[in-house]
């Protein structure tokens, strides 16, 4: 049994199914998922769509829903018995989920972690209660988890054996009738309605700003699927502001990546998708007022994108909430277009991030650790 809570999680979780059944074909998978599991093979228990959310607040309107979420993978545990269950990040449920599975005596794999190194660490001590095994994908998170004194495997980052293009470079730019040789900014507002509302208007206006610094330049949207249309509506506004048709693409962000020159990410998985392509990119992310100023106090690291987390240093520009104004956004993006120096040492510091993530195979070794956890091998 799994639970996964948010897209880049069922994308993951996705590919822990396909390789799972490649190890066991017997093997039956079931929970709390949506199509990538279903394509694989899973069992969908319960949609995951609909109950991710971001900020303290924001996890309040989803509460109803992840409620009765919660109730129907609980019965369907107690009546189907699983030989393990497989938490995928969601800590808001999978914490929960952890715990009573623990008491049914189901043994708990935590795949891909909470964000612990950022901020409430004393979750580690809860997860050592209920978690058989942790599985991570940062090489920095193996440390923290073992001095807990919780097993763990670093397995290595998932992404980079599923972050492949649809399409080469020109042939994506000659199918949604991109120029060529113009300068091509990529968008990636994130995936999560609220994170849209928040994020992609100011986006918007900063793609606006570009366009008049350098009237070249063309963008090009990644939309991740199950979102509204309504949530794109800022995009009309810079429609009107360029010279050039702005391209709205679903669930093809590898093309979108290769593409580009450079990319305008939200915060989040999006930015390790980003550097796995190695293109230079600049990182923002807003939350609501409240929720920020609730969490802020507790966040203990100086950058909060993640590829900057992972180099140790800030290698690429990042801005959050206040200090996010079309304004820095603009001249951070256009000076990686102007600067072919700064291009060329932002994307090898970028290689390096790439090479640091584990390798490919990643979701294959996860799956191994799961079937042995499954049949009772040890650490």
């Amino acid at each position: 049994m799994l639970s996964c809570g948010e897209p880049s999680g069922e994308l993951y979780a996705g590919a822990l199914t396909r390789e799972i059944r490649k190890l066991n074909p017997k093997a039956e998978v079931f929970g709390l998922a949506g199509g990538h599991v279903a394509s694989a093979g899973g069992c969908v228990t319960v949609d995951y769509a609909g109950l991710a959310a971001t900020g303290l607040t924001e996890v309040l309107s989803v509460l109803p829903r992840t409620w009765v979420a919660y109730r129907r993978l609980v019965t369907a545990a107690r009546s189907s018995r699983p030989d393990v269950f497989v938490a995928v990040d969601f800590p808001e449920v999978n914490f929960r989920l952890g715990k009573e599975m623990a008491a049914l005596g189901i043994p708990v794999v935590y795949y891909i972690g909470p964000q612990v190194w950022a901020w409430r660490a004393r979750r580690l001590q809860t997860m050592k209660r209920f978690v058989n095994r942790a599985l991570v994908i940062f090489p920095f998170e193996e440390r923290l988890y073992r001095k807990a004194g919780i097993p763990v495997r670093f397995v290595g980052h998932p992404l980079l054996d599923l972050a492949t293009p649809m399409q080469g470079r020109d042939t994506f730019r000659r199918e949604h009738c991109l120029d060529l040789t113009a300068p091509t900014v990529a968008i990636l507002p994130g995936s999560r309605p609220n994170e849209l509302r928040l994020i992609l208007p100011d986006l918007v206006d900063a793609a606006v700003r570009i366009a008049k610094r350098i009237p070249a330049v063309q963008f090009v949207v990644a939309r991740a699927p199950n979102l509204d249309d309504a949530l794109f509506e800022p995009l009309v506004e810079l429609g009107r502001n360029t010279t050039r048709p702005t391209c709205l693409v679903e669930s093809q962000t590898d093309s979108v990546l290769v593409a580009s020159d450079v990319v305008l990410t939200a915060s989040g998985t999006a930015t390790i998708q980003t550097a796995i392509h190695e293109r230079p990119m600049v990182v923002v992310y807003r939350l609501s007022p409240l929720t920020y100023w609730l969490g802020r106090r507790f966040v203990k690291v100086d950058a909060f994108g993640m590829v900057n987390l992972v180099a140790g240093e800030k290698i690429v520009p990042e801005f959050l909430q206040e200090g996010f104004t079309p304004t820095v956004v603009a001249a951070a993006t256009a000076r990686f277009i102007e600067d072919s120096q700064y291009h060329a040492e932002t994307r090898e510091k970028l290689r390096a991030v790439n090479q640091s993530l584990g390798g490919l195979g990643a979701s294959e070794r996860a799956a191994k650790e799961v079937l042995e956890v499954a049949y009772g091998g040890e650490c």
